[in-house]
């Protein structure tokens, strides 16, 4: 009877120590996963700013302002820049369609004039000017029309490369302790006896 208690104790301390045993590993392993999380996010935080840096990307500032002028801006948080750019392309734009149209009209013109058609939509064109003033005229628009384009082209590229910049000085940080002081030197008198007085520039950076 003794050695059926005895055996049935040691099975239960055997089990219960199996259970501690498991208990253990489980906490080692619940332990281990706390760790290596802790580890990770301690190292996320001490990665050197310049990898977080590069995630403000110039080729991607620059590619948003080229499908649509002024979203490279707004990428970069530079939005005073926005309405500038659009004003840029709302006077350019005025200029390219105007000048457009004063060239259709003063070529009509032209046309009509060369071929003596004094009752058509051009009549007092046609009735006013001779047919070298409307050539002159023609041309005058026409090359206007193409200045208007080209700088509404030169706005438009001056856009993108304006985000790619702003994308690059985007994480340029100039340091606190940037400072600069002046003072007074005399100058060493070298050859000459004479002391000479100067300013001396110190910058700290």
């Amino acid at each position: 009877m003794k050695e059926k208690c005895l055996l049935k104790k040691i099975e239960i301390d055997f089990s219960s120590g199996r259970v501690l045993f498991f208990f253990i590993l489980v906490s080692l392993f619940l332990f281990q996963l706390n760790d290596t999380a802790a580890q990770k996010s301690t190292f996320k935080t001490i990665l050197p700013d310049s990898l977080f840096e590069k995630q403000h990307s110039p080729t991607k500032a620059a590619i948003m302002s080229a499908c649509l002028p002024g979203l490279g801006q707004i990428y970069n948080k530079k939005y005073w820049k926005v309405p500038i750019v659009y004003a840029g392309l709302g006077v350019l734009g005025y200029f390219i369609v105007s000048n457009s149209q004063e060239y259709s009209k003063y070529k009509g013109a032209y046309i009509a004039s060369v071929n003596n058609d004094t009752i058509g939509a051009y009549q007092d064109l046609v009735k006013k000017y001779t047919a070298e003033d409307l050539l002159g005229a023609r041309e005058y628009y026409r090359r206007n029309l193409e200045i208007s384009c080209l700088l509404t082209g030169l706005w438009y590229i001056l856009n993108i490369v304006d985000a790619a910049v702003d994308a690059h000085l985007f994480t340029y940080n100039i340091s606190k302790d940037l400072s600069l002081k002046v003072d007074p030197v005399l100058m060493d008198p070298g050859i000459s006896r004479n002391v000479t007085s100067g300013i001396r520039l110190s910058l700290r950076f």
